[in-house]
């Protein structure tokens, strides 16, 4: 009997590094990921048209219209429109209400 309870100290002695690393693994890595990503998401649905947003390739615009997945950002002051996938909205300023 003592020498079942040795061996289970033992082993758990061998495994709590490793039990250690992949908490610490999620804390620092994981959790903030899926916050990240959760924050992104919200972000994403919540845009509507008149909001600026600058898209992942450094294209600034105000979205003047928005389907499903695809968004229609007009840029520059010859009011070029362009069409973008949703996912590809890095930051959104919404506009100052006067």
């Amino acid at each position: 009997m003592e020498q079942e309870a040795n061996s289970i100290g033992l082993l758990l002695g061998q495994l709590l590094p490793f039990i250690v690393i992949i908490v610490v693994f999620y804390f620092m890595i994981l959790r903030p990921q899926r916050k990240r990503e959760k924050e992104k998401k919200e972000m994403l649905d919540s845009l509507k048209v008149g909001d600026n947003v600058t898209t992942i390739g450094g294209i600034c615009g105000k979205i003047t219209a928005l389907r499903d997945d695809v968004v229609t950002v007009e840029v520059g002051k010859d009011k070029v429109k362009l069409v973008f996938e949703k996912w590809a909205i890095q930051k959104v300023e919404k506009p100052i209400a006067d």
